[in-house]
């Protein structure tokens, strides 16, 4: 995957974004039926003056107003809550994209555009209408309207819900999202399955999801350490399988972080014998590769996992370094206190000329 230049340079928007805060967005049913029943209860409890006509007018409008401001305040909260492309860091606009069906997306927020703007479209018509109905006109008539008001905001609602329904479906997605800092980030990364996100538990104390099986991590788990007395971002990233031309939006994810917020790579590999040792040496290769390519080359280490595995099958191979493991071209960390100093030495600040 070769990731847009703009994802290459410093970003000038903010990379912070909390996609927490999206309050849950309902079936357009739900919306309906809070505002009719607002409708409903404020226009009982308003006392109103005037002869019996002005009376049932002013009632019979005010529930149309309470109506409007019920939906128009509950489609404008969705529509401020949901991020705008032009809102997101190259960061998160690349992640939306991979994550979510870009286009149903915006579609959706448009849908909920041309609904608020319709209902208060319809508002002004029939509130005008119903002002226009004199003595000659019954109070069936202005109900009438009323009704026709009902109807028509209700068919407006129904024709965006399946768009609802999908913002409800990006909204859990974008919760996954992890909250980017703008600190310097490691990458844990490697095959599915190998021990990435152990290794993230391990390095910040987080209680991230481990299962034996692969891609358990769908999306980006994000944790924090002290190193050198300062606050590191550690990022783990869902399992690559080596397949350049073949990602899918999984894998995508884990390259996006790669080429655009790594400082250092922590290459996990895997020593159970699960994964071929040459295919993750190429995997390897492969990183290096692109963190040499990097506008400022950026630093990888390889981190052994499943050791008490490969101990367990090769009674031979007690002491490291192993025969086995020759294929790797760089040096390798064994363990949690050494991959702790190797850390330390890579993110100490450049000297000073």
């Amino acid at each position: 995957i070769i990731l847009p230049k703009a994802f290459l340079i410093p970003l000038l928007i903010p990379l912070r974004m909390n996609f927490q805060t999206i309050a849950s967005i309902s079936p357009g049913s739900t919306y309906l039926h809070l505002a009719f029943r607002q409708a409903r209860v404020k226009a009982a409890q308003k006392k109103r003056k005037g002869t019996r006509q002005q009376v049932l007018q002013r009632k019979e409008t005010t529930k149309l107003d309470i109506i409007t401001s019920s939906l128009t305040v509950s489609f404008q909260r969705i529509l401020h809550d949901f991020p705008k492309e032009q809102e997101l860091s190259p960061f998160y606009t690349q992640l939306v994209h991979l994550t979510l069906d870009y286009p149903h997306y915006k579609k959706s927020l448009g849908a909920v555009h041309w609904a608020s703007g319709k209902v208060r479209e319809l508002q002004r018509i029939y509130v005008s209408k119903i002002h226009k109905t004199g003595n000659f006109h019954s109070f069936h008539s202005q109900r009438q309207l009323s009704a026709q008001f009902y109807g028509r905001v209700s068919s407006v609602i129904k024709q965006i819900n399946q768009e609802l329904l999908y913002l409800e479906q990006a909204r859990q997605i974008m919760k996954t999202y992890p909250d980017i800092k703008e600190m310097p980030t490691i990458c844990i990364y490697g095959f599915p399955n190998v021990g990435k996100t152990t290794l993230l538990n391990a390095l910040t104390g987080t209680k991230a999801k481990v299962a034996d099986y692969a891609f358990t991590t769908t999306s980006i788990n994000a944790g924090y350490c002290t190193i050198n007395e300062k606050r590191v971002q550690v990022l783990d990233v869902p399992g690559s399988l080596a397949r350049v031309d073949k990602m899918n939006l999984i894998e995508q994810q884990a390259e996006l972080v790669l080429q655009s917020l790594a400082d250092v790579v922590i290459f996990v590999f895997d020593v159970s014998g699960q994964y071929p040792f040459s295919v993750q040496q190429q995997l390897l290769a492969k990183v290096q590769e692109k963190m040499a390519l990097r506008q400022e080359k950026k630093k990888v280490l390889v981190y052994l996992s499943r050791q008490q595995v490969y101990r367990g099958h090769q009674q031979n191979d007690e002491q490291f370094p192993w025969p086995a493991l020759s294929i790797i071209s760089m040096p390798v960390t064994t363990s949690l206190p050494q991959l702790r100093e190797e850390l330390a030495q890579f993110l100490l600040p450049p000297p000073e000329h």
